[in-house]
């Protein structure tokens, strides 16, 4: 069987670490190839790990502004490569990805990760998105809480699957901060350090996490802030960390590709999000064996046990994300048992194994069914 996976890449991120986990971790029989518009370039980033991985990456030559060529061209890549299924990330490879795998006589898949409604150009698509899956053969959730969402939209029951975003269990916990002391002035002295990451976007709820640090630090004078990620915030949030007088404490040292090299060395881990599908750093926070705080929207939930992975918090409100920082800081037995926790929990109930299964029956199912070919 050869699954295609179309999407929009930008950066190695959290949707390009699934779906090359899962191709990693699919039987020896399931061959996996990757198609990224070209997004001025930076589809190279993932393209490249792909390449490294030995897989097929491709980035296609038309986009959408060229809609029909850039359906032609894939219709042409999937018939050449003898693609089974189409698998599509994002509302542009949903559009384009559609109309080619129908011409191509394909099934095709959206893998629907979640809506940030960042911005009005894309709330615009994202609307447009939500009307488009309707029409799709089916529609993967990574969480219970995006297929609410995706039943919302008007995507009928039966095409609906809920397959969970999955993460490697096999990070090395240090529970020393020494990683991250370089990220802060020289001298200055550090005991515990808080980590969050994400794009700096005003769905992700960074601007709150500031606010929250100032009560944070009041009450533990000598613990550090890194927010890691890049985007339209930064320039904002930057200000409001110099207005409040923690710049010494509160830093944004930009987007890390590896992440996970860092996060161990974390004594909390904060997800302070108005929106989410289901967040891959919570995960990769519980494998590396660090608690959590996030907000309790979207399929968050779902990724921690409540009081014994981490703790739930309203969303928009630093007091009671501040509070719960703060305890976990002061509680280092608590920090312990609750990454001893996340770790084995992460290892149940979010692998990559149970995830690859998920998929290839999906797959199964739609490749032994016949489409028309769209004329």
């Amino acid at each position: 069987m050869h699954l295609v996976h179309l999407t929009s890449s930008t950066f190695f991120g959290g949707p390009e670490r699934q779906m090359l986990g899962l191709a990693e971790h699919l039987t020896d029989d399931v061959q996996s190839t990757f198609l990224s518009f070209r997004e001025g370039g930076r589809c190279e980033a993932f393209l490249h790990r792909v390449r490294d991985r030995g897989y097929h990456g491709t980035s296609l030559q038309n986009d959408t502004p060229h809609l029909f060529a850039a359906v032609a061209e894939l219709q042409e890549l999937l018939r050449t490569r003898s693609a089974d299924l189409l698998l599509c990330h994002g509302y542009k490879a949903n559009i384009v990805g559609r109309l080619a795998a129908r011409r191509a006589g394909l099934p095709v898949v959206a893998v629907s990760r979640g809506w940030t409604g960042e911005s009005a150009r894309v709330r615009l698509y994202e609307r447009l998105d939500r009307w488009h899956l309707k029409f799709l053969d089916r529609v993967v959730c990574v969480s219970d809480g995006q297929a609410a969402k995706v039943r919302r939209a008007g995507v009928p029951e039966e095409k609906i699957r809920v397959i969970r975003n999955s993460v490697l269990s096999d990070i090395v916990h240090k529970p020393e901060c020494g990683a991250l002391r370089n990220y802060f002035a020289t001298g200055l002295e550090l005991s515990e350090v808080v980590v969050a990451a994400g794009r700096l976007s005003p769905e992700k709820g960074f601007a709150v996490l500031v606010d929250a640090a100032v009560a944070v630090l009041r009450e533990s004078p000598t613990a550090g802030f890194i927010v890691f990620g890049e985007g339209g915030e930064r320039h904002a949030l930057e200000r409001r960390i110099r207005e409040l007088g923690i710049a010494d404490r509160f830093v944004l040292p930009g987007f890390l590709d590896a992440l996970d090299s860092v996060l161990p060395a974390a004594d909390v881990v904060v997800l302070p999000s108005f929106t989410e599908g289901l967040p891959n750093v919570v995960l990769e926070a519980s494998a590396a064996g660090v608690p959590v705080v996030a907000t309790a929207v979207g399929g968050t939930p779902e990724a921690i046990r409540e009081g014994g992975t981490g703790y739930l918090v309203p969303s928009g409100d630093p007091a009671p994300l501040a509070e719960r920082i703060v305890q976990l800081l002061r509680d280092p037995s608590a920090r312990r048992r609750m990454g001893i926790a996340g770790r084995e929990f992460v290892r149940s109930d979010f692998s990559f194994e149970s995830q690859a299964a998920a998929y290839l029956e999906l797959a199964e199912s739609l490749v032994a069914q016949r489409f028309p070919v769209a004329v």
